[in-house]
């Protein structure tokens, strides 16, 4: 088929290699780039500033100063502005999914679903901004009369990650703007256009000068998180990323002790009991598995079946993971695409090797390919079976395309072994017991369980989890409070 590049794009402006601060598109300090590589490809995309801590105070000077008149605005104009820039998305769905794709890897029409997903966002908390209300609360003492209202922080940090490069900002700033925080936003350095691209729109979608600013850098990550965590202007920052880094920021907020949002690390197990529907089950676990190459923080790692429904598990899921095409993202007919960098596969293959030194055997798979001869970072899609617990898999994420089966025998085992776990974000039950489902969802140690679905993330459900997984939510009702803080106000009514 016909090579599909940012030549397609249909509108043009879309596309831009500068960051963006009060309004306008800048280069670093420095004069200093980086480079964005498709993973598919290897081919270089893009050239972007690499701003350091110098750009970042700018940044956040523009966003301090724009909130001493954004928080003003009223949440009702603050929802048209969401609502336009949702409508903007929309409208523009093809463009910002050639974009994901291209810095991303991910599949043409996994792309497009996730900027559906993240222009959700957008609507979702246009709605919440006008429901953000304050109470009046009973006095104990009759002379006085005691209310409370809810007020935005102030300038809030947003730290996105590679893999739902805009679904991962829009949960975050859609929430800031509609509780009337001003935004600094830094995507990660491999996948920076597409942030730049939604910045494009919600300038166009009316929001006011210094309310929105991006950051791009590849190799002063350490340098700009630094400079935003130390900031006192920044009263909030959210981080979805790993379990490390969201405690070195934890540390480094400490010293002025602003709000955070932590979205880090998980470990889902997916549990098959005997009596689960095999056809529901084995497609649960291709969208809980292989979406986004493996590569989503919810995505199925300890696949725990139950003997009974093992072997037919197993044999299902295999012939189902055969039709699966591996290639790049712009092949409509592909549906697994790259991993994002070449670290990616070396840990994967790592993991593999390590489960088979173990006993496990490979059903399928279980190495590093090169799909119509592209170097990019690709892996066979890959099943273990018989996982022992000691494996690397059983503690640590793959983020990659790899199955990894564990036998069981009852639900207190599994339940068990589930929860031996130092994070708790997401997790799956395949069951047709309805007392089961919630019987094991209420057990397991984690923020979001989907029973008989593979699929977590919906823009009205809260999402965020327990243990190392950090703390927040974003999404749903509860995302909007974490950039509001609580005012009470007493008054006395004795004349």
């Amino acid at each position: 088929m016909p090579t599909i590049s940012l030549s397609d794009l249909k509108r043009k402006d879309l596309f831009q290699q500068k960051g963006y601060i009060a309004d306008s598109w800048v280069d670093s300090v420095s004069g200093e780039v980086f480079e964005v590589r498709n993973p598919a490809t290897l081919d270089i995309i893009a050239t972007l500033p690499e701003m350091g801590a110098a750009d970042t105070e700018h940044a956040v000077a523009a966003a301090f100063e724009a909130f001493k008149t954004y928080k003003k605005t009223s949440a009702r104009q603050r929802a048209r502005w969401l609502r336009r820039w949702n409508d903007l998305c929309h409208e523009h769905l093809d463009d910002l999914a050639l974009i994901i794709t291209l810095e991303n890897g991910k599949p043409l029409s996994e792309a497009k679903a996730e900027a559906v997903y993240a222009a959700s966002f957008l609507e979702w908390f246009a709605g919440e901004a006008e429901r953000v209300h304050g109470e009046v609360v009973p006095p104990a003492n009759l002379n006085h009369r005691i209310l409370t209202i809810k007020e935005p922080l102030g300038v809030a940090a947003c730290l996105a990650p590679w893999n739902f490069p805009i679904a991962m900002i829009t949960r975050k700033v859609g929430a800031a703007l509609a509780a009337g925080c001003t935004t600094v936003w830094k995507p990660a350095g491999e996948t920076p256009l597409s942030t730049l691209a939604l910045a494009t729109l919600a300038h166009e979608a009316g929001f006011p000068k210094g309310s929105i600013n991006v950051i791009t850098t590849l190799n002063r990550i350490a340098e700009v998180g630094e400079a935003l965590c130390l900031s006192k202007a920044v009263r909030k920052l959210s981080f979805t990323g790993s379990t490390r880094i969201g405690k070195l920021l934890v540390k480094q907020c400490a010293s002025n002790l602003k709000k955070l949002s932590l979205e880090l690390g998980g470990n889902s197990p997916f549990i098959v009991f005997d009596d689960a529907n095999l056809e529901t089950a084995t497609n649960a676990c291709l969208l809980a598995k292989f979406r986004n190459s493996g590569q989503t923080c919810v995505s199925a790692n300890r696949i725990f079946v139950q003997r009974g429904i093992y072997d037919r598990f197993a044999d299902a899921l295999v012939e189902k993971i055969k039709a699966m095409k591996v290639g790049n993202g712009t092949d409509g007919s592909v549906s697994i695409g790259p991993l994002t960098h070449e670290r990616a596969v070396e840990k994967a293959l790592s993991h593999i090797d390590d489960a088979k030194s173990q006993g496990a055997s490979v059903l399928l798979g279980g190495a590093a390919c090169s799909p119509d001869d592209l170097p990019g970072y690709f892996i066979q899609p890959t099943v273990l079976s018989g996982m022992p617990m000691e494996s690397i898999i059983t503690v640590e994420e793959s983020f990659a395309p790899i199955v990894a089966l564990y036998r069981f025998e009852t639900e207190e085992e599994v339940l068990e072994k589930a929860n031996d776990c130092d994070v708790g974000l997401g997790s799956f039950i395949m069951t047709e017991s309805l007392s089961r489902s919630f019987r094991v969802a209420e057990s397991l140690e984690v923020g979001m369980v989907g029973v008989n679905v593979g699929i977590l993330s919906a823009c009205e459900s809260p999402f965020g989890g327990v243990k190392e997984s950090g703390y927040g939510r974003e999404g749903g009702r509860h995302g909007i409070d974490e950039y509001l803080t609580v005012k009470s106000i007493l008054i006395n009514v004795v004349s």
